[in-house]
């Protein structure tokens, strides 16, 4: 016997999410069914607001929310406070693992958000991250140091040698984060105390 063909769209899309199998997606469809319309209305406001007003910061490409109708001209949380370290960068692929360094709450300095990784296997390419805007910002003088806080697979290795031989004509110090971060594991999920240490014993490329 089939759900109902609306209960069953539901548990299709909830599938769709990281870790989300058939059980757990009828779990949580279930819960959703079973919850007050002003439950489920609110849930339904947030997902749109996520898609309608969170933009990419025009600085450092984390998440910002969008200010007023030029969406083009939003600056995050982190780039607008005056009391950040401009002088250090700390370059990461995706703006969650930016979050998690950020839970440490030992980083004082600004980011950088590449979208991604260099890996010709999956045809991702220099030119397709946000490389040259990196460039164009430390070619202002302002820094003084790049943290290079990539994933310790073969292509956040790839991606730090690249980042490193682009940097290393300005004389700027290039650090990454020490290798306590496990081989292999994104560093999404890699816990706030293991990242504190990693940042703590960077090394200089």
């Amino acid at each position: 016997m089939n759900y109902p063909e609306p209960l069953e769209a539901l548990i299709q899309e909830l599938k769709k999410l990281p870790g989300v199998g058939q059980r757990t997606a009828e779990r949580l469809a279930f819960h959703l069914l079973n919850q007050p319309e002003e439950e489920v209305e609110l849930l339904r406001e947030a997902l749109r607001a996520i898609k309608a007003e969170i933009v990419l910061c025009r600085e450092c490409f984390n998440f910002a929310e969008a200010r007023g109708p030029d969406e083009r001209g939003a600056l995050c949380g982190i780039c607008r406070d005056p009391g950040r370290d401009r002088s250090v960068i700390c370059v990461v692929s995706h703006p969650q693992e930016l979050w998690k360094i950020e839970k440490t709450g030992g980083y004082p300095g600004l980011y950088h958000v590449l979208g991604g990784l260099i890996s010709p296997l999956r045809d991702v390419h220099p030119e397709d991250l946000h490389i040259e805007e990196l460039m164009a910002r430390l070619r202002r003088g302002d820094v003084r140091e790049v943290i290079l806080a990539l994933d310790p697979t073969v292509e956040g290795e790839h991606t730090s040698l690249y980042l490193a031989r682009q940097i290393k004509p300005l004389g700027i110090l290039t650090t990454r984060i020490a290798q306590g971060v496990p081989i292999g594991r994104d560093l999404e999920f890699t816990d706030e105390a293991t990242l504190s240490r990693a940042l703590q014993g960077r090394v200089t490329l």
